[in-house]
């Protein structure tokens, strides 16, 4: 077997066996915990300009098959595991993992500690790096990594966005969406409950989300760094107080900007199904699925609230209050503006893949609606 390596931009080098496509990539090097799934988060849209090191050591087990298709691509750049699996005895299975990598023109390196890998990661923080084949020289290979374009600052969502509206038939209310990335898990939780839902760039302005006529305005999930989307915080603004809005990850950190709150980049994130969060109001604990690099800053500016309490921010649209609060780190995880009609989440409640602990969360979103 001809060794690869996975090299970080920091010169932490591991080595292994090149497997997927053949070739080399580079990408912001992150984790994720999530035991099943591998096929859902390679096609979450939020992993566009990412390589994925999965800790769970099998991958693969169970093939690939059309039904677990968050979008109609693989988003993320490469994937770097400890056990690559290929079979297809499994009864839902359309195919073998490794052969619809290739396929897919994804490249992935297997046969690497990745315990080692993740624990790098988390004393150092997520950072740019590369799969790179036999034969590489590693000084090319420091090269292409310093060249791959930082996350902070990065606007990806331009680059998963629909370029027309898309709709979806319903008879129940009217869902916009601003699509930033979208996963089709959550416009399915959507549909299940008989919405109407319509997806549009995340280029609209305003004026085109309210020509729809929209009874609630859907903020989607996304890849990059949500400062980077200044014209889709403006968007934000300008529907805040004219239509009930909620927004899901990248939409909660949009929707957080544009009432006037900071963001900031995690050391490594939040990425798997295990993410126990607190809903303040009831004191139920949630086992949650998260994909994000970015958080929302508390009312005095800390990156943690210490409390498990609703705090509240004065914000440019009135007092916001603190709904959820993730229990691994205590970073935001969820707010509801008290006096206009909005909330949001940072986690994945539809949970694709995951548990299923916060799917009820659609059912409060679409309460707004009638607000």
């Amino acid at each position: 077997m001809s060794e690869g390596f996975l090299l970080l931009e920091d010169g932490a080098r591991f080595d292994g066996v090149p497997c997927g496509h053949a070739g080399a990539v580079t990408g912001e090097v992150v984790f994720n915990t999530a035991m099943t799934g591998y096929q859902e988060s390679v096609t979450d849209p939020s992993y566009a300009g990412q390589i994925i090191v999965f800790t769970y050591p099998l991958v693969g087990n169970y093939g690939v098959s059309a039904e677990a298709m968050e979008s109609d691509r693989i988003h993320a750049r490469g994937v770097v595991m400890r056990d690559p699996k290929n079979g297809e005895d499994v009864a839902t299975a359309e195919g073998g993992w490794l052969d619809w990598l290739t396929d897919c023109g994804v490249p992935g390196i297997g046969g690497v500690d990745t315990r080692a890998v993740v624990r790098h990661i988390r004393d150092r923080g997520a950072m740019r790096g590369g799969i790179f084949p036999t034969g590489t020289p590693e000084s090319e290979a420091r090269e292409r990594v310093a060249a791959e374009p930082s996350m902070d600052g990065a606007d990806l969502a331009c680059t998963v966005t629909p370029p027309e509206p898309v709709r979806f038939e319903g008879a129940g209310p009217h869902v916009v969406g601003i699509d930033t990335g979208v996963k089709l898990n959550i416009v399915r939780q959507l549909r299940e409950r008989g919405c109407r839902v319509t997806l549009l760039p995340c280029t609209s302005t305003a004026e085109e989300v309210l020509g729809e006529d929209p009874d609630v305005v859907f903020l989607a999930n996304g890849p990059g760094d949500p400062a980077a989307l200044g014209y889709v915080v403006e968007t934000v603004r300008d529907l805040i107080g004219k239509r009930p809005l909620f927004g899901i990850c990248l939409g909660h950190q949009l929707l957080c900007r544009a009432v006037g709150l900071e963001t900031y980049k995690l050391p490594f994130g939040h990425r798997g199904a295990n993410h126990p969060v607190k809903e303040l109001a009831t004191g139920r604990i949630d086992i949650t699925s998260q994909n994000h690099g970015f958080a929302v800053r508390g009312p005095g500016g800390e990156p943690r609230i210490e409390v498990d309490e609703p705090v509240r921010w004065e914000t440019d649209f009135g007092v916001a209050e603190l709904s959820h609060l993730n229990l691994y780190d205590r970073t935001v995880e969820g707010l509801v503006l008290k006096d206009v009609s909005a909330a949001t989440v940072q986690y994945h409640p539809e949970a694709g893949p995951g548990p299923h602990d916060a799917r009820h969360l659609f059912d409060s979103f679409l309460e707004l609606a009638h607000a």
